[in-house]
């Protein structure tokens, strides 16, 4: 077992670093009541698939890169890193969902789609109130004659209104089933919701009648493979951006002058970027482990991401905490990107659960590994 990064995966974390160190303002979001719609959500999306990154997990056979999880984390860490605006994370959590569920005629029509930059997507699951435990819940959907009529609500889609397709997880006739909808079809209402994390586009998808089309593989499976894979994105955008709050927070300690010496010749000060140091590595460590397991097959890989998001979650929040409070008064103005690594890591904690969710996976999982 070796999951250490090979000189390929870190050049091209280089790559990626180096183009949106470039590309990424966030200077428009540094002001108060800044929203999502400051942030130029959709402007680099066609950088990025020049770049090839919404094909970096679909398959070869199906038009896209066939690149592994490892190879993922090194281009979705440097997103979380700079806190990219920009809808990648529903587009690879929508195609996902088509290579789960999908027959191999629908993957072939939509993931070549993706990989060829012609199709956004985003991925509906939690329900109305935010419920993630019942996948299919919020939304029915009833057999017609065209194939299938989608009626009631999601919350918490990443996406969405940038999406040109949704899948959505739906209560049919087998049970939860995957199915995808045109977001401008009629029936269809998407807001942008007011989500502390102005980085990132969340909305609420409203269904009133909305023809889907049944992705033909559909099982109770389909949804737990798509969610160990959102939890590493998670996980790798909460331990890069520890890296990005740490750089940041040992800067200013070295450049701020109190008593006539840097604050950080202080030990307070350094007690607190110890933390965050000892956080960090735990978390990068976790999170390389989690997609070694997942791109090997192991058997502990659910395990593995369940556990990596739990604790960056948590690490991501105590980093950013401990950042503001080594800057401070000034910490806490709208001016500095302080609040907006904040704001990630409290949303990167709660989209797909929280860490106490995570924690009661992975006992359910050894309980059964238990007997």
């Amino acid at each position: 077992m070796n999951f250490a990064l090979s000189e390929d995966h870190e050049a091209l974390r280089a790559s990626a670093a180096s183009i949106l160190d470039k590309e990424v303002n966030l200077a428009p979001l540094l002001k108060h009541e800044a929203t999502v719609v400051d942030s130029g959500y959709d402007q680099m999306w066609a950088q990025i698939v020049a770049l090839g990154w919404p094909a970096m997990t679909i398959p070869e056979a199906f038009g896209g890169l066939g690149m592994d999880t490892i190879d993922l984390i090194m281009i979705v860490g440097e997103m979380g890193r700079t806190l990219a605006p920009a809808p990648l994370f529903g587009t690879l959590g929508g195609s996902w969902a088509i290579e789960a569920a999908g027959s191999d005629e629908q993957k072939q029509a939509y993931l070549g789609a993706v990989a060829a930059g012609e199709l956004k997507l985003a991925l509906a699951v939690a329900s109305p109130a935010g419920d993630l435990s019942d996948a299919g819940a919020g939304v029915t959907a009833t057999r017609v004659d065209c194939g299938y009529s989608l009626s009631g609500g999601k919350s918490f889609v990443v996406d969405a209104a940038s999406a040109d397709k949704i899948v959505v997880i739906a209560r049919g006739d087998q049970g939860n089933q995957f199915y995808l909808i045109d977001a401008k079809a009629p029936g269809v209402r998407i807001a942008v919701l007011e989500w502390r994390d102005i980085t990132r586009q969340v909305c609420s998808v409203t269904l009133d009648g909305v023809a889907g089309t049944l992705l033909e593989n559909s099982n109770d499976g389909c949804w737990d493979w798509v969610r160990d894979r959102l939890y590493l994105v998670l996980a790798a955008e909460s331990s890069a951006g520890i890296a990005a709050v740490l750089a940041d927070a040992v800067d200013y300690a070295k450049q701020r002058v109190a008593f006539g010496k840097p604050i950080g010749a202080f030990q307070a000060i350094k007690h607190q970027l110890a933390e965050i140091v000892g956080q960090g590595e735990l978390a990068n460590a976790a999170v390389q482990y989690a997609a070694w397991a997942l791109s090997a097959g192991a058997p502990d890989a659910s395990k593995a991401v369940a556990m990596a998001q739990s604790y960056t979650s948590d690490a991501y929040k105590a980093a950013t905490h401990r950042n503001i409070q080594i800057f401070g008064a000034i910490g806490f103005t709208w001016e500095m990107k302080n609040h907006l690594y904040y704001k990630r890591a409290r949303a990167n904690s709660e989209l797909l659960g929280s860490a106490r969710d995570q924690r009661e996976q992975v006992v359910r999982m050894l309980e059964r590994e238990a007997g």
